[in-house]
C-alpha cells in the first residue's frame, strides 16, 4: 500500500489512541513506501475524530483560570485539541496534494508522528489530573482553514503551518510564563511539555516555509506579495504581537517577512 493511501487511512481513524499509534507506525515505515500519483478518494467524513469534544464557536469556548485545577485542565485540553487537529492537518497535506517531491510527503508524515507524540504527552498529563480528552469543548478553526485551502497546496502551506501553527510559536512563551506563576507540580510539568512542543513546532513551521517557497518559485510567485493575496483571498486571521521573533527566525521567516508581519500587525491595531 502506498504512502498517500496509508495517510488517508490514518486521517479517517476516529479513535485518538488508535490514530496516534497508526501515525507513528506510518512514520517508521514511510521511507519504504511508494507514493502514488493519484490518491484514493475519502470514503468517510474528514477528519476522523471522536464524538467529543463538542465543537463550538471560538468565542464561546469558556475561559478558565489556570490557577484553579479545572482551569489548568481546560488549558491543557485546549492545547491537546490543537495537537490532535495538527495530526490531521499533516496527514491531510500528505494525502491530498499530488505532484510534489517525495521529500514533501516524508516531511508531513514525520510531522504527523511528532504531533501524535505531543498529543500523547498532553493526554497523559490530563489523565493524571483526572480528566480526559473530550471533557471540555473545543473549536474547529484549524480544520476550517484546512477545508478552505483544500484546492490549493500553496495556500495550504502559506496559511496553515506558516500562519496558524506559527501563532503557536508566539503564544507558547506567554502560556509558559503564566504556568510558572501557577507554580504547582502539574503546571510545571505542563511547562516542560510545552518546551518539547515548541522545539518541534519550530521545525514544523520551517517545513511549511520551505514548501511554500518551493511552490512560489515553481509557480513564479513572489512569496511576500503572494502571502498578502492569500491572507485576503482566504480570510486569514488577523495577527497581533507579541511575536516570537527568535523562534520565527529559526523557523525560516526572513527579515522581509517579519517586517511585513509587523506592518500588518500595526494595521490591525
Amino acid at each position: 500500500m502506498d504512502l498517500r493511501t496509508r495517510a488517508l487511512q490514518v486521517l479517517c481513524e476516529t479513535d485518538p489512541a488508535a490514530k496516534v499509534v497508526l501515525a507513528r507506525a506510518l512514520a517508521e515505515q514511510a521511507a519504504t513506501l511508494a507514493i502514488a500519483p493519484q490518491a484514493p478518494e475519502a470514503g468517510a467524513p474528514l477528519p476522523g475524530r471522536p464524538a467529543t469534544p463538542q465543537l463550538i464557536h471560538p468565542a464561546k469556548v469558556p475561559r478558565r483560570s489556570p490557577f484553579k485545577p479545572e482551569g489548568l485542565a481546560a488549558l491543557l485540553h485546549a492545547i491537546a485539541h490543537i495537537e490532535f487537529n495538527a495530526i490531521n492537518l499533516a496527514l491531510d497535506a500528505a494525502w491530498r496534494f499530488g505532484g510534489m517531491p517525495r521529500a514533501y510527503y516524508l516531511d508531513w508524515i514525520r510531522v504527523a508522528a511528532e504531533e501524535a507524540f505531543h498529543f500523547t504527552l498532553l493526554r497523559e498529563h490530563l489523565d493524571s489530573l483526572g480528566y480526559a480528552y473530550g471533557d471540555f469543548p473545543g473549536h474547529d478553526n484549524l480544520w476550517s482553514m484546512c477545508e478552505k485551502t483544500k484546492g490549493d497546496v500553496t495556500a495550504r502551506m502559506g496559511l496553515v503551518p506558516r500562519t496558524l501553527e506559527a501563532r503557536g510559536l508566539d503564544a507558547t512563551p506567554q502560556i509558559q510564563h503564566k504556568l510558572r506563576q501557577v507554580n504547582t507540580p502539574a503546571a510545571l510539568r505542563a511547562v516542560d511539555i510545552l518546551d518539547v512542543i515548541l522545539r518541534d513546532e519550530v521545525g514544523h513551521v520551517a517545513i511549511g516555509n520551505r514548501w511554500y517557497r518551493f511552490l512560489c518559485e515553481r509557480e513564479g510567485l513572489e512569496p511576500v506579495a503572494h502571502y498578502a493575496v492569500l491572507m485576503q483571498l482566504y480570510a486569514g486571521p488577523r495577527l497581533h504581537p507579541p511575536f516570537n521573533t527568535e523562534a520565527r527566525s529559526r523557523a525560516g521567516f526572513t527579515d522581509e517577512e517579519m517586517a511585513a508581519l509587523a506592518r500588518e500587525a500595526d494595521h490591525n491595531r
